[in-house]
Protein backbone atom coordinates (compact mmCIF):
# COMPACT_ATOMS: atom_id res chain seq x y z
CA UNK A 1 0.00 0.00 0.00
CA UNK A 2 1.49 3.21 -1.25
CA UNK A 3 0.74 6.50 1.06
CA UNK A 4 -1.81 9.35 -0.46
CA UNK A 5 0.44 12.15 -1.21
CA UNK A 6 -1.31 15.13 0.34
CA UNK A 7 -1.93 18.26 -2.16
CA UNK A 8 -2.48 21.97 -1.62
CA UNK A 9 -0.38 22.28 1.40
CA UNK A 10 2.14 24.78 0.01
CA UNK A 11 5.54 26.13 2.30
CA UNK A 12 5.80 29.83 2.64
CA UNK A 13 8.39 31.61 4.56
CA UNK A 14 5.83 32.18 7.53
CA UNK A 15 6.10 29.74 10.49
CA UNK A 16 3.48 27.05 9.89
CA UNK A 17 0.49 27.11 12.62
CA UNK A 18 1.96 25.97 16.64
CA UNK A 19 -1.69 26.12 18.08
CA UNK A 20 -2.58 22.22 19.49
CA UNK A 21 -5.74 22.20 16.84
CA UNK A 22 -3.46 23.10 13.73
CA UNK A 23 -0.80 20.81 14.90
CA UNK A 24 -3.52 17.86 15.56
CA UNK A 25 -4.95 18.84 12.01
CA UNK A 26 -1.66 18.25 10.60
CA UNK A 27 -0.87 15.11 11.95
CA UNK A 28 -4.44 13.85 10.78
CA UNK A 29 -4.49 15.00 7.48
CA UNK A 30 -0.55 14.91 6.08
CA UNK A 31 1.21 12.70 8.59
CA UNK A 32 -1.12 9.69 9.94
CA UNK A 33 -1.37 8.07 6.48
CA UNK A 34 1.92 7.40 6.43
CA UNK A 35 1.54 4.26 8.57
CA UNK A 36 -1.36 2.77 6.99
CA UNK A 37 0.69 0.05 5.55
CA UNK A 38 1.80 -1.01 9.11
CA UNK A 39 -1.75 -1.11 9.77
CA UNK A 40 -2.89 -3.02 7.30
CA UNK A 41 -0.48 -5.31 7.89
CA UNK A 42 -0.78 -5.86 11.05
CA UNK A 43 -4.24 -6.67 10.82
CA UNK A 44 -3.88 -9.02 8.63
CA UNK A 45 -1.35 -11.22 10.39
CA UNK A 46 -4.42 -10.75 13.20
CA UNK A 47 -7.28 -11.69 11.13
CA UNK A 48 -9.25 -8.71 12.31
CA UNK A 49 -12.55 -9.00 11.50
CA UNK A 50 -16.19 -9.19 13.65
CA UNK A 51 -14.60 -11.63 16.31
CA UNK A 52 -11.81 -8.95 16.84
CA UNK A 53 -12.82 -6.76 20.61
CA UNK A 54 -9.74 -3.91 19.93
CA UNK A 55 -8.40 -1.42 22.13
CA UNK A 56 -6.03 0.84 20.59
CA UNK A 57 -3.67 2.46 23.23
CA UNK A 58 -2.77 5.93 21.33
CA UNK A 59 -4.96 5.75 19.21
CA UNK A 60 -4.02 9.67 17.85
CA UNK A 61 -7.03 10.78 15.61
CA UNK A 62 -8.40 7.53 14.50
CA UNK A 63 -7.15 6.09 10.88
CA UNK A 64 -6.21 3.00 12.29
CA UNK A 65 -9.17 2.25 14.48
CA UNK A 66 -11.33 3.28 11.70
CA UNK A 67 -9.43 0.23 8.86
CA UNK A 68 -10.19 -2.14 11.30
CA UNK A 69 -13.94 -0.83 12.21
CA UNK A 70 -14.36 -1.38 8.21
CA UNK A 71 -13.26 -5.18 8.75
CA UNK A 72 -16.12 -5.23 11.45
CA UNK A 73 -13.99 -4.90 14.53
CA UNK A 74 -15.48 -3.75 17.87
CA UNK A 75 -12.92 -0.95 18.62
CA UNK A 76 -12.20 1.11 21.35
CA UNK A 77 -9.61 4.41 21.63
CA UNK A 78 -7.51 5.86 24.58
CA UNK A 79 -5.40 8.96 24.11
CA UNK A 80 -4.19 11.90 25.92
CA UNK A 81 -4.20 14.27 23.11
CA UNK A 82 -7.74 15.99 23.38
CA UNK A 83 -7.49 17.58 19.97
CA UNK A 84 -6.40 14.30 18.35
CA UNK A 85 -9.26 12.32 19.82
CA UNK A 86 -11.42 15.20 18.92
CA UNK A 87 -10.68 14.83 15.22
CA UNK A 88 -10.98 11.02 16.07
CA UNK A 89 -14.59 11.49 17.34
CA UNK A 90 -15.70 13.39 13.81
CA UNK A 91 -14.26 10.35 11.92
CA UNK A 92 -15.73 7.64 13.93
CA UNK A 93 -18.03 8.91 15.93
CA UNK A 94 -19.85 11.71 13.58
CA UNK A 95 -22.78 11.84 15.27
CA UNK A 96 -21.50 12.21 18.81
CA UNK A 97 -22.80 15.02 20.65
CA UNK A 98 -19.82 16.42 22.67
CA UNK A 99 -16.65 15.58 23.96
CA UNK A 100 -16.35 15.03 27.77
CA UNK A 101 -18.03 11.56 27.98
CA UNK A 102 -17.53 8.07 26.44
CA UNK A 103 -19.42 7.45 23.07
CA UNK A 104 -20.33 4.40 20.71
CA UNK A 105 -21.54 4.03 17.20
CA UNK A 106 -22.15 0.99 15.00
CA UNK A 107 -19.81 1.37 11.50
CA UNK A 108 -21.54 0.59 8.36
CA UNK A 109 -19.25 -2.52 8.28
CA UNK A 110 -20.39 -4.12 11.47
CA UNK A 111 -17.66 -2.70 13.67
CA UNK A 112 -18.84 -0.71 16.67
CA UNK A 113 -16.68 2.01 17.77
CA UNK A 114 -16.09 3.85 20.89
CA UNK A 115 -13.73 6.74 22.10
CA UNK A 116 -12.17 7.06 25.67
CA UNK A 117 -10.43 10.42 27.10
CA UNK A 118 -7.35 11.02 29.03
CA UNK A 119 -5.74 7.67 28.55
CA UNK A 120 -8.18 5.88 30.80
CA UNK A 121 -9.28 2.49 29.04
CA UNK A 122 -12.87 1.57 28.90
CA UNK A 123 -13.85 -1.64 31.20
CA UNK A 124 -14.60 -3.84 28.28
CA UNK A 125 -15.24 -3.55 24.64
CA UNK A 126 -17.82 -1.31 23.04
CA UNK A 127 -20.26 -4.79 22.74
CA UNK A 128 -19.17 -5.59 26.46
CA UNK A 129 -17.21 -8.23 25.81
CA UNK A 130 -13.20 -8.26 27.55
CA UNK A 131 -10.48 -7.21 24.26
CA UNK A 132 -8.63 -10.21 22.41
CA UNK A 133 -6.31 -7.38 20.60
CA UNK A 134 -4.44 -4.31 22.03
CA UNK A 135 -2.78 -2.12 19.43
CA UNK A 136 -0.34 0.55 20.05
CA UNK A 137 0.42 1.97 16.84
CA UNK A 138 2.03 5.60 17.92
CA UNK A 139 5.93 4.08 17.13
CA UNK A 140 8.47 4.13 19.56
CA UNK A 141 12.34 3.55 19.43
CA UNK A 142 12.83 7.52 17.84
CA UNK A 143 12.76 9.10 21.22
CA UNK A 144 14.34 9.42 24.58
CA UNK A 145 11.82 8.52 27.14
CA UNK A 146 8.87 7.65 24.43
CA UNK A 147 7.93 3.93 25.60
CA UNK A 148 7.73 5.28 29.60
CA UNK A 149 4.04 5.84 29.86
CA UNK A 150 3.35 3.06 27.58
CA UNK A 151 4.55 0.67 30.37
CA UNK A 152 2.08 1.36 32.93
CA UNK A 153 -0.92 1.35 30.22
CA UNK A 154 0.01 -1.64 28.77
CA UNK A 155 -0.08 -3.15 32.63
CA UNK A 156 -3.12 -1.16 33.20
CA UNK A 157 -5.02 -3.11 30.03
CA UNK A 158 -4.26 -6.22 30.19
CA UNK A 159 -6.69 -7.25 32.84
CA UNK A 160 -9.57 -6.01 30.29
CA UNK A 161 -8.27 -8.52 27.65
CA UNK A 162 -9.00 -12.38 27.50
CA UNK A 163 -6.30 -14.75 28.72
CA UNK A 164 -3.68 -15.24 25.85
CA UNK A 165 -4.76 -12.33 24.17
CA UNK A 166 -2.41 -10.44 21.44
CA UNK A 167 -1.12 -7.06 22.07
CA UNK A 168 0.67 -5.40 18.93
CA UNK A 169 3.38 -2.89 19.65
CA UNK A 170 5.06 -0.90 16.87
CA UNK A 171 8.39 0.70 16.39
CA UNK A 172 10.93 2.70 13.93
CA UNK A 173 13.33 -0.02 11.81
CA UNK A 174 17.19 0.57 11.96
CA UNK A 175 17.81 4.14 11.35
CA UNK A 176 20.11 2.86 8.64
CA UNK A 177 16.62 1.60 6.50
CA UNK A 178 14.99 4.49 7.39
CA UNK A 179 15.60 7.71 5.46
CA UNK A 180 13.33 10.35 7.45
CA UNK A 181 16.15 9.14 10.28
CA UNK A 182 18.75 11.17 8.39
CA UNK A 183 16.16 14.55 8.74
CA UNK A 184 15.61 13.75 12.48
CA UNK A 185 18.78 13.98 13.22
CA UNK A 186 18.12 18.11 12.49
CA UNK A 187 16.01 17.64 15.86
CA UNK A 188 18.86 16.43 17.62
CA UNK A 189 21.28 18.56 16.55
CA UNK A 190 19.70 21.61 17.19
CA UNK A 191 18.52 20.50 20.96
CA UNK A 192 21.89 19.96 21.79
CA UNK A 193 22.48 23.51 20.55
CA UNK A 194 21.06 24.84 23.76
CA UNK A 195 22.86 25.67 26.48
CA UNK A 196 22.43 23.42 28.45
CA UNK A 197 21.92 21.26 25.74
CA UNK A 198 18.55 19.81 26.24
CA UNK A 199 18.08 16.14 27.26
CA UNK A 200 14.69 15.87 28.43
CA UNK A 201 12.31 13.12 27.41
CA UNK A 202 10.84 13.57 23.80
CA UNK A 203 14.13 14.51 22.11
CA UNK A 204 15.45 12.28 19.30
CA UNK A 205 17.80 8.92 19.44
CA UNK A 206 18.79 6.40 16.78
CA UNK A 207 16.35 3.32 17.11
CA UNK A 208 17.70 0.58 19.55
CA UNK A 209 17.26 -3.30 18.06
CA UNK A 210 15.58 -4.59 20.95
CA UNK A 211 13.33 -1.27 21.99
CA UNK A 212 9.94 -2.95 21.54
CA UNK A 213 10.99 -6.41 23.11
CA UNK A 214 12.12 -4.09 26.07
CA UNK A 215 8.86 -2.93 26.49
CA UNK A 216 7.64 -6.12 26.41
CA UNK A 217 9.87 -7.58 29.33
CA UNK A 218 8.83 -4.30 31.17
CA UNK A 219 4.99 -4.95 30.63
CA UNK A 220 5.42 -8.65 31.34
CA UNK A 221 4.16 -9.64 27.85
CA UNK A 222 5.75 -12.96 26.07
CA UNK A 223 6.79 -11.76 22.14
CA UNK A 224 5.27 -14.35 19.89
CA UNK A 225 6.27 -13.16 16.57
CA UNK A 226 7.49 -9.48 15.02
CA UNK A 227 7.58 -8.34 11.05
CA UNK A 228 8.56 -5.76 9.05
CA UNK A 229 6.76 -3.41 6.93
CA UNK A 230 7.62 -0.70 4.29
CA UNK A 231 6.32 2.86 5.07
CA UNK A 232 7.23 5.28 2.78
CA UNK A 233 6.64 8.86 3.76
CA UNK A 234 5.74 10.79 0.45
CA UNK A 235 4.43 14.59 0.60
CA UNK A 236 3.17 17.24 -1.59
CA UNK A 237 6.08 19.05 -1.51
CA UNK A 238 8.85 20.77 1.42
CA UNK A 239 5.60 22.56 3.06
CA UNK A 240 3.62 19.22 3.24
CA UNK A 241 6.11 17.24 4.69
CA UNK A 242 7.81 19.99 7.51
CA UNK A 243 4.29 20.33 8.63
CA UNK A 244 4.00 16.87 8.66
CA UNK A 245 6.98 16.21 10.81
CA UNK A 246 6.43 18.79 13.10
CA UNK A 247 3.03 17.33 13.78
CA UNK A 248 4.73 14.29 15.49
CA UNK A 249 6.36 15.67 18.36
CA UNK A 250 9.60 14.56 17.29
CA UNK A 251 11.12 17.81 16.86
CA UNK A 252 9.39 19.86 19.92
CA UNK A 253 12.76 19.68 21.80
CA UNK A 254 14.66 21.31 19.19
CA UNK A 255 12.08 24.22 19.04
CA UNK A 256 11.62 24.70 22.95
CA UNK A 257 15.86 24.60 22.65
CA UNK A 258 15.86 27.38 19.34
CA UNK A 259 12.50 28.53 17.76
CA UNK A 260 9.93 26.96 15.50
CA UNK A 261 11.06 28.81 12.50
CA UNK A 262 14.45 27.82 12.52
CA UNK A 263 13.48 23.91 12.88
CA UNK A 264 11.08 24.69 10.49
CA UNK A 265 13.85 25.97 7.98
CA UNK A 266 16.78 23.64 8.88
CA UNK A 267 13.78 20.37 8.54
CA UNK A 268 13.32 21.98 5.04
CA UNK A 269 17.02 22.07 4.13
CA UNK A 270 17.41 18.52 5.31
CA UNK A 271 14.69 17.25 2.98
CA UNK A 272 16.08 18.32 -0.45
CA UNK A 273 18.12 15.48 -0.69
CA UNK A 274 14.39 13.53 -1.27
CA UNK A 275 13.15 16.24 -2.93
CA UNK A 276 11.96 14.38 -6.41
CA UNK A 277 12.03 16.22 -9.71
CA UNK A 278 8.21 17.03 -9.26
CA UNK A 279 8.96 18.56 -6.34
CA UNK A 280 7.07 15.86 -4.12
CA UNK A 281 8.99 14.60 -1.78
CA UNK A 282 9.60 10.84 -1.01
CA UNK A 283 11.47 8.75 1.92
CA UNK A 284 11.46 5.21 2.95
CA UNK A 285 11.06 3.79 6.13
CA UNK A 286 10.86 0.44 7.14
CA UNK A 287 8.91 0.38 10.48
CA UNK A 288 8.62 -3.21 12.81
CA UNK A 289 5.77 -4.86 14.97
CA UNK A 290 5.89 -6.98 17.50
CA UNK A 291 3.22 -9.59 18.52
CA UNK A 292 2.81 -10.50 22.04
CA UNK A 293 0.75 -12.52 24.15
CA UNK A 294 -0.90 -11.89 27.54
Amino acid sequence: MTPTLVRNQPYAGAPAPADAGSRARDWAEIQERMLAPLHEAVYDRMEVGAATRMLALGCGSGLAMLVAAARGAHVTGVDSDRERLALARTRLLPGADGDETPAHSPHPAGGRARLMEDGSPAPSAADGAPYNLITVFEPIGCAAGDSEGLVPALRSAVPLAVRGASVVLTGWGPPERCATADVLRVAARLADSARPPRTEPGRWRPTLRDDLEDVAARAGLRPDGSGRVSCPFGYANVGSAVRGLLSTGLFDAAVRATDRSQVEKEVAEALHPHRRPDGTVWMPNVFRYLVCVT
